[in-house]
């Protein structure tokens, strides 16, 4: 739970640095994770408030997330994630893909662009799970000539990575290899 506040709290401070209110539940619809604690009680629901808050900004800079870099960078963020195990069952798989054409800032881009370079990446991480995460981190890396944009990443991996309703530490750690590619102090997202 701990690690949950810290990032909240971080979220927070971040957001009122970039001066952003979060956007009133823009499309959050029904995906948290279900009956997580009683309506009111916030430890419960601190994880879908704090992914709920990266889809708010996220969906602040949706204009701003427009190019290929970014479009490239957060599908192997998210391939990272949906693999950060080592396995990545079929379910899961379709799971992640629904939440990246789901997602309101990456519809700026066609979804079978999306599908097409997410399931490019988890199948390279499936046959050679370094080589892969070495070449889905060099895309990743692309990103870190605009600070908002490698910010956006990160933000959609944890988005994805969240929205199970836990946060394994494999897929902490996956955040941490792609904070560290993009040169953003891990810290600033709590993990």
């Amino acid at each position: 739970m701990a690690m949950w506040d810290k990032i909240k709290d971080q979220a927070k401070t971040f957001q009122q640095s970039q001066g952003t209110r979060g956007a009133s539940g823009s499309g959050q619809g029904s995906h948290g994770p279900a009956g997580g604690g009683r309506p009111g009680s916030s430890s419960g629901g601190s994880k879908a408030q704090l992914i709920g808050m990266f889809k708010s900004q996220l969906a602040s800079a949706k204009n701003e997330l427009k190019s290929g870099a970014y479009r490239d960078a957060s599908m192997a963020m998210c391939a990272l994630v949906a693999a950060a195990d080592g396995r990545v069952e079929p379910a899961e798989r379709q799971r992640v893909e629904e939440l990246i054409v789901s997602n309101e800032v990456l519809q700026n881009f066609p979804a079978d662009q999306l599908r097409q370079r997410f399931n490019q990446h988890v199948d390279r991480l499936l046959a050679n799970f370094e080589q892969g995460k070495a070449e889905a981190l060099q895309v990743i890396a692309k990103a870190a000539k605009k600070p908002a944009e490698a910010r956006a990443v990160v933000q959609t991996g944890m988005v994805v990575a969240g929205a199970d309703g836990s946060f394994e530490p494999s897929e902490q750690y996956a955040i941490r290899e792609a904070c560290t590619a993009l040169n953003i102090p891990p810290s600033e997202f709590g993990v």
